[in-house]
């Protein structure tokens, strides 16, 4: 545990008593658990501490003795806690202002490869961001460095409020969530201009690491060959290399995309592929290498020419081959319109509780911490009580979150934005 970890639990706990942990019990609700599972009908979840201990049929659930009962209206769906990807959440507040962008450096002649640059200790838990994409139904999320050819780590982070000051730490749930290589527009630019350069430059860095991991002490006495990598940057990609850590690349034409699997393969990489507009057409071989993607729905104009076969059903054809999918939204200002996204999904033929399990206990999985014996971010019995109330389907945009809990602590339902509203509505 980490001396920052240590002292912020140890002022937490000042003055503190153990108590009981609070028992909840939620109602008269539609159960999706996210696993893509059939809803249960008239079912009931009970949360005790951070865990549920229930959820089925409310004929089947018990009833303990102080329990604070919420009973909810007809027509009310429980889901997992939506998981966000992709975006640098907690690492830039205003875009156009450089203060308060620490999601990637500033200098245009810094080195491309940045696998040293780590999103947890930039990571900043009271962004008043976080609260505007916990609205929208979002609990958790992996906090994405960019920037360069080799993006840096992201985190895997909680988005609950900030009580305690051990909260400013410990809503970093996994700091190693995955490795990020851009080989798109702004990777290849960063290593001139074009595919190839930007491909063999991966290649290298991959090779080298690979060096160094088996001979480090002949790289500390100088006794290997120059290589352009930093030793920090090494150390940080043997974790990938190992296949403990996931390394999620950006690619969208098909050729590059086939290119991508075959370097994986060389290098035995927990490979994921990000965007892969193009995925469609070579979904048979994405389905074959059992490697995940990253699809944003609504991503269907051929903005680039890396592009041009963007498709809106993108995600359903990838589905069909037997893809595991990870659905996903832009920019960290925009995370409130996952469910928007994966509403779109849907409505381009992927079967909705695909599109849930895509937005939930997938990313937690592949991303979230490596906890044994634990359901992974799923509405079952000893899983973590991250979980949304919602007043009804919650891809329909008028559905809002009824109940918002993250590890059993139920959420507030505002932000600056809400505050603000409430504010100036007052006005005469």
């Amino acid at each position: 545990m980490s001396r920052l970890l240590t002292l912020a639990l140890a002022l937490s706990a000042t003055g503190a008593h153990a108590q009981a942990p609070t028992v909840r019990i939620y109602r008269n609700l539609t159960l999706q658990r996210g696993d893509g599972s059939e809803a249960i009908l008239d079912a009931s979840i009970v949360v005790r501490g951070d865990a549920i201990t229930y959820a089925g049929p409310s004929a089947g659930a018990p009833a303990p003795t102080g329990a604070e009962i919420v009973e909810l209206e007809d027509g009310a769906v429980a889901t997992p806690g939506l998981v966000a990807v992709g975006a640098p959440i907690g690492l830039v507040e205003i875009d156009l202002e450089a203060g308060t962008r620490d999601h990637e450096t500033e200098d245009e002649a810094a080195d491309s490869v940045r696998a040293a640059f780590t999103a947890a200790e930039g990571y900043n838990p009271d962004s008043t961001l976080i609260p505007v994409t916990r609205l929208g139904g979002v609990t958790a999320a992996v906090s994405t460095p960019t920037g360069g050819l080799i993006s840096g780590v992201s985190a895997y982070v909680h988005l609950g409020e900030v009580r305690e000051p051990a909260d400013l730490v410990g809503t970093v749930r996994n700091a190693a969530a995955a490795l990020h290589v851009d080989l798109g527009d702004g990777g290849i630019a960063a290593e001139e201009g074009t595919m190839p350069t930007a491909l063999s430059r991966f290649r290298e860095v991959l090779e080298d690491a690979k060096l160094y991991g088996t001979q480090r002490r002949a790289y500390d006495r100088r006794g290997l060959r120059e290589m352009r990598v930093s030793r920090l940057d090494l150390e940080r990609l043997q974790p990938a290399l190992a296949g403990d850590v996931p390394v999620v690349v950006s690619v969208s034409r098909a050729a590059d995309i086939l290119r991508v699997l075959a370097i994986a393969e060389e290098f035995g990489l927990d490979l994921i592929l990000s965007g892969a507009e193009e995925g469609w057409r070579v979904a048979q071989a994405i389905a074959a290498a059992e490697v995940p993607v990253i699809v944003q729905p609504l991503t269907n104009l051929p903005s680039t020419f890396r592009r041009l076969g963007s498709r809106y059903d993108n995600a359903k054809l990838l589905h069909d081959a037997g893809v595991t999918l990870i659905l996903a939204t832009s920019g960290a200002h925009d995370l409130r319109n996952l469910r928007q996204e994966a509403g779109n999904a849907v409505r381009f033929g992927l079967p909705a509780e695909v599109a849930l399990q895509a937005v939930t206990q997938t990313p937690a999985a592949r991303f979230g911490p490596r906890e044994r014996g634990t359901p992974p971010h799923t509405l079952a019995s000893g899983a973590r009580a991250d979980l949304v109330v919602w007043s009804g389907d919650p891809f329909e945009m008028s559905t809002r979150p009824l109940h918002i809990v993250i590890g059993g602590e139920p959420q507030p339902l505002t932000s600056r934005q809400t505050e603000l509203r409430d504010r100036y509505r007052q006005l005469p």
